[in-house]
C-alpha cells in the first residue's frame, strides 16, 4: 500500500475544511487526542487497496497526507483543499515535492525499515491511526521544508548576479523580508527543530517519529537551509552598506556641485 504526503499552502483553514470534507461523503475520527490540534483526521470508504482502511491527515500548516487512498480521491481532496488554502503554492511544485512510501501490515512492532513503513498487524485500529499520524508528522514536515528549500534556491539564483548590476540591487535589498519571514517559519514557527509536545508522553510514538525524521534527513537538511539564508543576509548587509555608501556620496558630490555653481554666480555678479 501507498502513503503519499503533499505540501500545497501556508495554511488551511481547518474548521470551514471539515465542514467541506464531510459534505463530500468523508467522516473525521473526532476519537483522535485533542492535544493534537494542528491535524484534521478523516477517513474513507474509497480505499486503494482492501488491506487497509483509507486515511487522511490533513494539517493546518498547510500539507496532507493519504494513505491507502486511490488516486481518484486524492484529486478529489485536493480539488477540495484548493478552497480552503491560505497562500497557495504553484501546482507543479506541489506535484514535483510529494514525499511516497510504501507500507504493509505484518508482524512484530511498528517501524520503518529500509524504507517501507510495517504496522503490527494486532493493533486495534485507534493505535493504527496514531501511528499513521507520527508517520505522517514527519513526512508533512518534510514536504514543507522541501518547498521552501525550492524557494530558498531560486532566490539564491537570483541573487549570484547583483553584486555586478547595480540597478538590481535595490531590489534585491527589499527581498530582506524574505529572508527573514524563512528564517522565522523554518525556525520558530514549525516543528522542524523540536520535537513536538504530543510526543512527550507518548514514546513509541516519538520513536516512530524521530526515525522518519532521520530517514528524510530533515535535520541535515534544515541546517543546510540555515546556512543559506545566514549566507544571504550576510550579501544583503553589504549590499546594503554598499548603497548607503554610494547614496551618501552622491548627496556629497551634489553639495559640492551646488556651492560651487553658487560660488560662480556670485563671481559673475561682482566682475558684471
Amino acid at each position: 500500500m501507498q502513503c503519499i504526503a503533499y505540501a500545497t499552502a501556508d495554511q488551511y483553514h481547518l474548521p470551514t475544511l471539515c465542514h467541506d470534507l464531510i459534505a463530500h461523503g468523508f467522516v473525521e475520527i473526532k476519537e483522535f487526542p485533542r492535544d493534537a490540534s494542528n491535524v484534521l483526521v478523516m477517513r474513507t470508504e474509497n480505499a486503494a487497496k482492501p488491506y487497509d482502511s483509507g486515511t487522511i491527515f490533513v494539517f493546518r500548516e498547510g500539507s496532507v497526507v493519504f494513505w491507502n487512498i486511490e488516486e481518484k480521491t486524492i484529486k478529489t481532496v485536493m480539488r477540495i483543499l484548493e478552497q480552503h488554502e491560505i497562500q497557495p503554492y504553484e501546482v507543479a511544485l506541489v506535484h514535483w515535492e510529494n514525499e511516497e512510501i510504501n507500507y504493509t501490515v505484518g508482524e512484530g512492532n511498528s517501524k520503518l525499515h529500509r524504507g517501507i513503513f510495517l504496522f503490527n498487524e494486532e493493533l486495534d485500529y485507534d493505535q493504527v491511526v496514531l501511528e499513521k499520524f507520527a508517520f505522517s508528522n514527519a513526512l508533512s514536515l518534510s514536504v514543507k521544508l522541501a518547498i521552501w528549500e525550492v524557494s530558498l534556491d531560486n532566490f539564491v539564483e537570483s541573487i549570484q548576479s547583483i553584486p555586478e548590476v547595480d540597478p538590481l540591487m535595490y531590489s534585491f535589498i527589499g527581498n530582506t523580508i524574505f529572508l527573514n519571514c524563512y528564517r522565522h517559519c523554518i525556525n520558530l514557527s514549525s516543528d522542524l527543530l523540536i520535537t513536538p509536545d504530543f510526543y512527550w508522553d507518548r514514546e513509541d510514538l516519538e520513536q516512530l517519529y524521530d526515525k522518519t525524521c532521520q530517514f528524510l534527513n530533515i535535520n541535515r537538511r534544515v541546517k543546510v537551509v540555515n546556512e543559506k539564508l545566514q549566507h544571504c543576509t550576510e550579501l544583503t548587509d553589504l549590499m546594503r552598506n554598499h548603497l548607503s555608501e554610494k547614496h551618501s556620496l552622491r548627496l556629497e558630490w551634489m553639495i559640492v556641485i551646488l556651492i560651487t555653481i553658487e560660488v560662480m554666480f556670485e563671481l559673475a555678479r561682482v566682475i558684471f
